[in-house]
């Protein structure tokens, strides 16, 4: 049987989902796109609407809310993200509900081939009677974060218009940008004004993350040597060319994204752009320890250098920036947060879970900025792409989860 917060959990991730807010990693802006700020300010309304104290929108693009406390106990911060990966599209998405999922394939009406089943995505299979939400085929969902925002606007409607629930204050964010990794500004923290927080963005039932990748960002840079074709015999350097030998200097098969897993670090590349006079290559560098970190680094780097040496009249640079660090360095030294959150999936009949997240949260720069940001489920999965799904179900438990910690936080 449906309940009270499954409708409208669902409705609000129908809503939000609606709304186009991709992030948009070239843009010098803050936030990237004025898109999210739509998003912004509908949430702003409700949270008018709903009775939350102190809601604005910082001039940085995050909204910030509160719900007043009604026990003693440590001020408590949730958070999840606006913007959608842009990695796929995310203009006019259509949520469809498959209500009573039968354990069979889900098809989609704007895509006729595309398939999602459990032999793709083995724990739909798990989700037998539940009422999944997946887009129509052309664009991802956005449940990603906006299960999170649904969720956490549910907690606040409902603590809000139940004042005899016991807890302490609950100040409330919405960020930009968490997918471009510039979701926490460097004024959050303090802003955020919280002990310790949560971030609403994880996946499977049961998921408690306090361990994320360290990362950094690299922009190679490659300029040739321009000429006209008709004339370019031993004069042209063609940058394009060059960034194909560099890419070639890369180890193969052994450090990608696509044939690595668990606790196995990666050198991705993200991008290429340009042409026979200059070209850029993005790499993202991500692992679990810093040493790992740096040496993917030095790979980098070295497949530069040899790329240089081979082609002396060309100019190369490599420049590798800090994006986030691994949580876990600073959660370990006290982890209350997660020790939390753990109790509270328990006191609700669900089995904590904690795993390496393969990717990072704004938790991830709010733990290391002094304010400990561990990661709980939403139920969001197969995210960043078509085949993006979510059961209405998972999110209520998330929801009942995040209900029970307040009450946990206050007693503790």
């Amino acid at each position: 049987m449906r309940s009270a917060f499954d409708t409208e959990l669902e409705t609000r991730l129908i809503r939000y989902a609606a709304v186009d807010s991709q992030s948009d990693e070239d843009s010098p802006t803050q936030p990237s796109t004025a898109i999210q700020l739509d998003l912004a300010r509908m949430l702003e309304a409700e949270l008018h609407e709903i009775g939350a104290a102190d809601v604005r929108i910082t001039d940085y693009g995050v909204v910030l809310a509160t719900i007043p406390a009604t026990a003693t106990g440590p001020a408590i911060g949730f958070l999840a993200h606006m913007d959608t990966a842009p990695a796929y599209h995310a203009t006019g998405v259509k949520p469809v509900v498959h209500r009573g999922y039968n354990g069979g394939d889900i098809t989609f009406a704007d895509a006729p081939g595309l398939v999602l089943s459990p032999e793709v995505a083995p724990y739909l299979g798990t989700r037998l009677g539940h009422d999944i939400v997946t887009a129509s085929g052309t664009t991802l969902l956005g449940a990603d974060d906006k299960a999170g925002i649904a969720i956490l606007m549910t907690m606040a409607r409902h603590l809000l218009a139940h004042t005899d629930l016991p807890h302490g204050t609950i100040r409330l964010a919405f960020t930009p940008d968490e997918e471009i990794g510039r979701g926490v500004d460097p004024r959050l923290a303090q802003d955020l004004g919280a002990a310790f927080a949560y971030t609403l963005d994880g996946g499977a039932v049961g998921e408690i993350e306090y361990e994320s990748f360290s990362a950094d960002g690299a922009v190679v840079r490659i300029i040739g040597v321009s000429t006209h074709p008709g004339t370019a015999k031993g004069k042209m350097v063609n940058a394009a060319t060059l960034a194909g030998r560099l890419i070639g200097f890369l180890p193969q098969g052994t450090l990608t994204p696509e044939v690595t897993e668990g606790r196995e670090g990666f050198l991705h590349l993200t991008d290429i752009r340009g042409g026979a006079a200059e070209a850029e290559l993005r790499f993202i560098l991500r692992d679990f320890e810093l040493d790992g970190l740096a040496q993917k680094g030095e790979v980098l780097r070295a497949a530069c250098a040899a790329s240089q040496t081979a082609e002396p009249r060309a100019q190369i640079t490599c420049e590798i920036r800090p994006q986030y660090r691994n949580m876990r360095y600073w959660l370990e030294k006290d982890m209350r947060p997660v020790d939390l959150a753990r109790a509270a999936c328990r006191a609700e009949g669900v089995e904590p879970l904690s795993v390496p997240i393969r990717g990072g949260t704004d938790g991830s720069r709010l733990t290391e900025m002094g304010v400990p940001t561990p990661n709980i489920f939403t139920g969001m999965q197969e995210i960043h792409g078509p085949l993006e799904w979510i059961s209405v179900q998972d999110m209520a438990r998330a929801l009942r989860v995040c209900l029970r910690l307040t009450q946990e936080a206050a007693q503790a």
